[in-house]
């Protein structure tokens, strides 16, 4: 990796009017607002962006696709160091051990730009680390992130999952396997109390859907007495987290086997009975046209029907599809728990198209709340891109 350590960075050069979003905290530049740019400059070097007049506005990282300009600091005298990541990476750590909860060992440590470091996710279980670099930029650093990381933590194992589509648009191979370390097969996390088994090398995002801790202990305590069924249960921890508050069954349905024998497990762990709670291995649009059944709460936490802006309208489909069958299914006053993962499904998009569902099953929605990933997932409050994760805690009654 060449040296870092030259404050002289290549520049590029915003065109009148478009560095306002820059201004106002936005961490992105587009390629469309760009007016030159260095010869020369490499995939992923740190550059100065200038306005049009020749002012120095931030230092990030460029790249020649659509995101072409990546802010790492408004403080253009700044040298992008391993002095400069270690700062960032402390920074993350401190905010970490205000917000998580007692009993928890498992969360974000690294949320991208959410803390400034724009493409590094890395999330803790544990003493292992999960890690994913999706930017030219970051990839650049990633021998020198995890000297940081694993220093500062203490972690004995390290283990990459760089891969998806944001590489690809970087330019950028997939690289999934361990860093450092013994990497398990299967281990075992706290949350709130609750004990799961996890997979971090076969396992959906990285072994765990850590953004979701506040919503299910959100439905934790409002499952007492209820009969609830969670769709897209994945290895039940919603699912546990309701037979915690006390409900009185709980129905999980997931499409695949493998992830529910770990949900099986996952009852057990935690001194639940899974014969007393059905776990089903069936697809989830299917169950809940076919099933007679009324629930008093129903979870619908699908995988990303959105990955790109050209399945909006399959996307929009199969969330008021899934909307509608679960409205269908709840009794009067139940409670319908309902998320998006889709980055390109914003909160407006998602409430309209719950609400056609809700209305054309011949109910009427009360909000009680909207939710979002824990504060381990912090976000730029000037970048919407990054609140990726909507939910929807609503009430339905007869119209």
């Amino acid at each position: 990796m060449a040296t870092m350590d030259n404050i002289n960075y290549p520049r590029i050069v915003i065109k009148k009017g478009r560095e306002v979003p820059l201004l106002h905290g936005h961490p992105w530049i587009f390629s469309g607002a760009l007016a030159k740019a260095d010869e020369g400059i490499e995939p992923g070097e740190v550059v100065q962006a200038t306005n049009n007049a020749g002012r120095p506005l931030a230092l990030g990282f460029f790249n020649y696709g659509d995101i072409a300009f990546r802010v790492l600091t408004e403080d253009v005298s700044a040298t992008i160091d391993k002095n400069f990541w270690r700062r960032r990476i402390r920074e993350a750590l401190d905010l970490r051990t205000k917000i998580i909860p007692p009993d928890t060992d498992a969360y974000r440590l690294v949320n991208a730009e959410g803390d400034k470091m724009p493409g590094l996710v890395v999330d803790r279980y544990g003493d292992c680390l999960v890690f994913s670099i999706g930017t030219a930029g970051m990839d650049r650093w990633r021998d020198a992130l995890i000297e940081i990381i694993t220093d500062e933590t203490g972690a004995k194992t390290v283990y990459e999952r760089s891969e998806g589509r944001s590489r690809r648009l970087e330019g950028l191979e997939e690289r999934v396997g361990p860093a450092c370390g013994f990497v398990p097969e299967a281990m075992e996390i706290r949350e709130n109390g609750l004990r799961f088994e996890i997979d971090i090398q076969a396992g959906q995002k990285t072994g765990f859907f850590l953004d979701q801790r506040v919503s299910r202990e959100l439905v934790g305590r409002l499952s007492k007495g209820a009969s609830v069924l969670n769709c897209f249960s994945y290895t039940g921890a919603f699912s546990i987290y309701a037979a915690r508050g006390g409900a009185k069954c709980v129905v999980s349905v997931e499409s695949s086997a493998a992830a529910n024998e770990i949900a099986a497990k996952n009852f057990s762990k935690n001194g639940f009975n899974p014969e007393l709670h059905p776990i089903l291995t069936a697809d989830c649009f299917e169950f809940l046209r076919q099933t007679t059944d009324l629930y008093d709460v129903i979870i619908l936490d699908p995988p990303a029907f959105a990955k790109s802006r050209k399945d909006l309208n399959r996307a929009a489909h199969g969330y008021k599809e899934i909307n509608m069958q679960a409205a269908r299914r709840l009794s009067s006053g139940g409670l319908l728990a309902t998320f998006s993962c889709s980055n390109h499904i914003d909160e407006e998009l998602f409430g309209k198209i719950v609400l056609g569902a809700v209305r054309d099953a011949g109910k009427t929605a009360q909000l009680l709340c909207q939710t979002s990933a824990g504060p381990d997932h912090p976000v730029n409050l000037a970048h919407s891109e990054g609140r990726y994760l909507k939910g929807l805690l609503l009430c339905l009654t007869a119209q």
